[in-house]
């Protein structure tokens, strides 16, 4: 083969001691890609940094521009010749494609380079995989990856079977392997599904007992600090990491605010470009945090070179998960390190958007504004009403206090005027106690 420049034959030069999965990076740049539009901007940043944190150590780039990717090869002939020259060159033992690739493509990619191929889909599924600490996260990486592989056994080098102590009583007449393992597939899918399913009643339960609470949802592109933010705001003990991925099972803590009620503040999972459809359907349960949220936080990284694709991602995820109607701050993060070259652009976003401010969650800049919006929002939320009580039903101005935030309490000759603020759900509760005691309520405010 003749000898060919490559695009970008070599990365940084590995340490001596760096034992990590070497791999090349194959990369269609197609329209829409955020290098296409943002001078300055790496079109493998996001893949590199993937790859580093499933613990693979990126050698090359081979990319090529397209309009949509090759049927049979997901690029030209030429670069996947390319490909194979560059993965020779750099004794390379797999390939990462930065987009998600049918079942054919990887097969041709494989033929070509005889070495393994994972797709974007696949890596972030690794990830998962990794970082995966509870029973629920757990089982829907398990399912996503299933899920995922069912379409593609052909050309899976280990059989599932095997995990399954063989295949002694589970082939019928003249059934090949590859069935045998499609029958496998679809059994364990539909137990983990099972077993997901009984984990989100338990959650709707869960959520149930909170509904006298004022919910929040941190939610963002991965790595944008929505776990920092987290313990800036309620002090929790939770891993803090300047990786992608590095959360993933929903961390649900009390926020000490200034109000009558529980204010409920959770992390959730990190969206990214591209995120497989699997993940999203399997992280069903989880994303129900934000989905029965009564407020999101929309944390970006505001030093992101990206950061309004960023930000247009995290949207349509949301519009995906039915959270495109709720209310919600946009908070861009990460001030203290933003460059100056950045801040321009920072202040005509921030002009864009309502309700936006601007933090260090790491410094604690900024978050008191976003604080005193919060508590702004919750007593919005509040209802409010006055009342007149007997003298001889002091029991119920008693109970009154215990259920609401009373703001003013007069002892007058015809009764006891109360004027009080309730959660939700709680002003129907007193005044239905009211009806049935035989007193109307009076006007209310």
């Amino acid at each position: 083969m003749a000898k060919q420049s490559f695009d970008l034959p070599l990365l940084a030069k590995p340490a001596d001691d760096d034992r990590r999965e070497v791999a090349v990076v194959l990369k269609a740049v197609m329209p829409g890609d955020p290098s296409l539009h943002l001078g300055g901007v790496d079109p493998v940043a996001e893949i590199t940094a993937l790859a580093d944190t499933a613990g693979v150590r990126v050698a090359g780039v081979v990319k090529q521009k397209r309009n949509r990717p090759h049927p049979g090869t997901y690029v030209g002939k030429g670069k996947l010749e390319e490909l194979c020259e560059l993965a020779t060159q750099l004794e390379a033992q797999l390939i990462i494609v930065d987009d998600p690739i049918s079942p054919g493509q990887g097969r041709n990619i494989e033929e070509s380079t005889e070495l393994r191929v994972v797709d974007r889909a696949e890596l972030i599924m690794d990830i998962f995989a990794r970082n995966a600490r509870s029973h629920q996260a757990i089982l829907q990486v398990e399912l996503a990856q299933l899920q995922y592989s069912q379409s593609r056994l052909t050309r899976m080098w280990t059989h599932l079977s095997r995990m399954e102590g063989g295949a002694v009583g589970t082939r019928g007449p003249g059934e090949t392997q590859l069935e045998t393992d499609r029958r496998i597939v679809s059994r364990k899918i539909s137990i983990l599904k099972k077993r997901l399913a009984n984990i989100e009643k338990q959650a709707q339960t869960q959520h149930k007992l909170r509904e006298g609470s004022f919910r929040i949802a941190l939610v963002g592109y991965t790595n944008a600090g929505k776990s920092t933010m987290l313990k800036r705001l309620t002090g929790a003990d939770v891993l803090i990491e300047d990786r992608l991925f590095s959360t993933l099972d929903t961390s649900t803590r009390n926020w000490d605010l200034d109000v009558p009620f529980d204010v409920l503040l959770s992390d959730t999972v990190g969206f990214i470009r591209k995120l497989p459809h699997g993940l999203v359907a399997s992280f069903h349960a989880t994303l129900m945090e934000a989905r029965e949220a009564d407020l999101l936080i929309h944390m970006v990284d505001a030093s992101s070179p990206t950061i309004e694709f960023d930000m247009e991602s995290v949207e349509r995820t949301l519009t995906r998960i039915g959270c495109d109607e709720h209310p919600r701050l946009v908070v861009f993060n990460k001030l203290d390190r933003v460059r100056e070259d950045q801040r321009i652009d920072l202040q005509h976003l921030l002009a864009e958007q309502e309700d936006s401010f601007v933090v260090s969650a790491t410094e604690g800049t900024g978050i008191d504004l976003v604080v005193e919006r919060v508590l702004e929002i919750t007593h919005e939320r509040q209802e409010s009403g006055s009342y007149k009580v007997p003298h001889s039903r002091s029991d119920l101005a008693a109970k009154l206090h215990s259920m609401a935030a009373v703001d003013q309490e007069e002892f007058l000759d015809d009764g006891i005027h109360i004027s009080a603020r309730f959660d939700p759900g709680q002003k129907a509760r007193w005044e239905s106690m009211l009806k049935k005691a035989g007193l109307f309520p009076a006007a209310t405010d």
